[in-house]
């Protein structure tokens, strides 16, 4: 019985699958035979479980998705992870618990017509041999949201078992309906001593591995593949695989630590300008700063820009930093920020770099405040409730004779006339007389500014307690204060 290509194998026929130990996709001798000229990293994937390294969360004794693997009752399910973590082949591994064909699927390069060949096969082969389908899509956020909801119905139905593989977040790329018909495994980066395992393995592995080169490992240089591979087993078995060469062609019996870095090349940052890991990286800055972190602060600023992110959204967020986390406590902390963004804009990188890099540890570093950021945020709420409220008469501009008549500006009291410079009346509508939102804390700047509010707010006490200005000078300052509000108005 012929069927679709299975996990391990290219083209050939899928053979029935074997005994429980050698259970899964590409468990013949002829599928491993057909992968003798694939990539290392293609030749050593696990063919059972008991070969699986990492993801203890998940395959662990008792963890649920070695309970699934092991009960051969699979739901449709989306793995998360970053790349070389073991999505594909654990996909591989529960479609052969299942004894179901395992058909490989690229949201990438595969689509909609592709999608009903595969159900109609599905169907026919269910028809014809009751055995179901594992339909796997690697790279399933490729898929836009009409590819991804003509899933929806077959996977309710269970024509096939849905299996989708993501490096991106599913709650970000994956629509609704789907991801309630789906359970969320997340796979994390392998640790550095499971991928130093893996590659041991493939050195010692003479049938599908490198075992029959004869070439020995330094240990050195096998901590360095586990560690600089950022938890990447393909990667980590694809440099193995290039270092092993390169000591074939110097001659030696072991692959050193300079095999190693020269295979590895350069480390790239794991990084996207506009998925998760965009915004995870920007919320570990921004707490850094919050946190007093400057260390911190600036590797998470140097993550981002080695990453390609573009420095003038970190300049304004930088900016934002400084007038929601520092406020007042430093009021010269938002112009230093100001002033990064626009040596950044005036020099570019790498120069400019720097003036970031100068303004991410001021802030660090500054007393820290919210109080204005709480404050605003509190009294735009009371707007939002009170979105009618009409401005008290006496705080009224008053620029033509009926409007003066009517009772605009009339009652104000000039606080310039005042002794401390306070009037003793409200500057809030009635229904909102005597709120308070903003609290200064008792740090840097603004423990003067509470001591400050705490003198107005007696200046107006005793304002209120020694009773109006003369007669005239009330009038008087009423007049000021109209034309003076007046001339503010007509300003553009």
């Amino acid at each position: 019985m012929t069927d679709e290509p299975s996990l391990f194998a290219g083209t050939e026929p899928r053979a029935e699958p074997a005994p429980e130990d050698a259970s899964g996709p590409g468990a013949t001798g002829a599928r491993d035979a057909a992968l003798a000229d694939s990539p290392l990293a293609a030749r050593m994937r696990p063919r059972r479980l008991a070969e699986f390294v990492g993801q203890p969360k998940l395959v662990g004794e008792g963890r649920p998705l070695r309970q699934l693997i092991e009960s051969g009752r699979v739901p449709s399910l989306i793995f998360w992870g970053p790349p070389g973590t073991g999505k594909t082949t654990l996909a591989g591994l529960l479609a052969g618990r299942m004894e179901a064909a395992f058909v490989p699927f690229s949201a990438v390069t595969d689509g909609i017509p592709r999608v009903r060949r595969v159900l109609e096969e599905a169907k026919a082969r269910r028809a014809a041999t009751g055995r179901g389908t594992v339909l796997f899509v690697d790279e399933i956020h490729r898929f836009n949201r009409v590819q991804q909801d003509a899933l929806l119905p077959h996977v309710e139905r269970g024509a096939v078992t849905l299996i989708g593989a993501t490096t991106e977040n599913p709650s970000f790329e994956v629509v609704g309906p789907l991801l309630s018909r789906t359970r969320i495994f997340v796979l994390d980066p392998l640790a550095p001593e499971d991928v130093a395992e893996i590659c041991a393995r493939a050195l010692r592995d003479r049938e599908r591995g490198l075992g029959a080169t004869g070439l020995a490992i330094d240990e050195d240089a096998l901590a360095r593949l586990g560690t600089e591979s950022d938890g990447d087993a393909r990667r980590a078995l694809n440099a193995l695989e290039t270092a092993a060469d390169l000591a074939a062609a110097d001659g030696v019996p072991a692959i050193s630590e300079d095999h190693v870095a020269a295979a590895l090349q350069k480390r790239f940052a794991r990084y996207d300008k506009s998925g998760e890991e965009h915004f995870n990286l920007i919320s570990a800055l921004h707490k850094a700063v919050r946190g007093s972190d400057a260390d911190a602060a600036l590797y998470w600023l140097a993550r981002m820009l080695d990453g390609g992110e573009d420095p003038m959204y970190l300049a304004r967020r930088i900016v934002r930093m400084a007038a929601e986390d520092i406020g007042l406590a430093d009021p010269g902390a938002l112009a230093v920020t100001i002033a990064a963004r626009d040596a950044y804009h005036f020099l570019g990188s790498p120069e400019g770099d720097l003036a970031l890099a100068q303004a991410v540890t001021y802030l660090a570093i500054a007393p820290k405040s919210n109080a204005v950021y709480r404050a605003f945020g509190a009294a735009a709420r009371a707007a939002r409730e009170t979105p009618a409220e009409p401005v008290p008469f006496h705080i009224r501009n008053a620029p033509t004779r009926l409007m003066k008549e009517l009772g605009y500006g009339s009652g104000y009291r000039y606080d310039h006339d005042e002794e401390d410079g306070v009037a003793a009346q409200s500057y809030l509508p009635e229904s909102l007389g005597g709120s308070r939102w903003y609290h200064p804390v008792e740090r840097g700047w603004e423990a003067e500014a509470r001591r400050r509010l705490d003198a107005i707010r007696h200046s107006r006490v005793r304002a209120a307690e020694a009773g109006p200005a003369e007669e005239k000078g009330a009038e008087t300052g009423a007049e000021t204060g109209a034309e003076t509000t007046e001339e503010n108005r007509s300003k553009p």
